[in-house]
């Protein structure tokens, strides 16, 4: 893969916690996972992680990640909107949607703050109007005309800054991996080291379901992890909650 500095920048960006998108306030049922001693110690995270990638990330985000970004290299606003509503009507638990939207949002805003300024048009990674079909994803998403949901606004905005899609499947897979580590850690029963043990094993699984599900189609897109969904909605009332999902 050969990215441009810029892009490679803007994926560094994206994947980072320090991006103020509020994903460290989520757990995508993590929380709930841990508090009914259901996990115990890093086999079992990394068990849990595994299948999130495979059932959820790969299957769902990535499909959707990618289709988005393909739609905004096009340009073609209906289509991005078609694969917004497609995600959110496959997300069933709420927390879980209202986490993605709320990050989409946040996203957003930055954009249209100028905060993701996008490509110089004489840079030849982007057209020089990608800057205005990315704006116009986030007009639409503050005029609640679609859900926002934030693996399709960062598709948006991978491709408005030049990130092949590929790589922006990668930024997005790796960044999810981390915020759920980030979470486990929080929560007091897994160390640095461990956390790091468990990162280092998943990222062939990261590599693998990206490029197994960054060609699907839209109409692929499908989430299958009944017991995350049912820890999600478990979470929605439980009385001890340190995470928004």
């Amino acid at each position: 893969m050969e990215t441009e500095p810029g892009a490679f920048l803007t994926a560094l960006r994206l994947g980072d916690s320090f991006l103020p998108v509020g994903g460290y306030t989520a757990s995508y049922g993590l929380e709930q996972y841990i508090n009914e001693d259901r996990i115990e110690d890093g086999d079992d995270l990394r068990a849990l992680l595994a299948a999130y990638l495979r059932r959820v990330v790969g299957p769902c985000e990535t499909v959707a990640l990618a289709n988005a970004h393909a739609a905004a290299r096009a340009k073609d606003l209906d289509r991005l909107l078609a694969v917004d509503e497609r995600l959110h009507a496959v997300t069933m638990p709420r927390e879980f949607r209202e986490s993605s939207t709320k990050a989409g949002a946040k996203l957003c805003e930055l954009l249209l703050a100028g905060e993701l300024e996008g490509n110089d048009p004489d840079s030849g990674v982007a057209d020089g109007d990608s800057g205005e079909f990315a704006t116009a994803v986030a007009d639409a998403v503050d005029r609640d005309e679609t859900p926002g949901h934030y693996p399709v606004v960062f598709g948006v905005v991978a491709a408005d800054r030049g990130l092949p899609r590929l790589e922006a499947c990668l930024t997005h897979a790796y960044s999810f991996v981390t915020g759920l580590l980030g979470a486990a850690q929080r929560l007091g029963r897994f160390g640095h080291t461990e956390i790091q043990t468990v990162l280092a094993d998943l990222e062939s699984v990261i590599e693998a379901v990206c490029e197994r599900h960054v060609d699907d189609d839209v109409a692929a897109m499908t989430s299958f992890a009944p017991l995350a969904e049912i820890m999600g909605m478990r979470h929605e009332r439980a009385g001890r909650r340190l995470f928004m999902s």
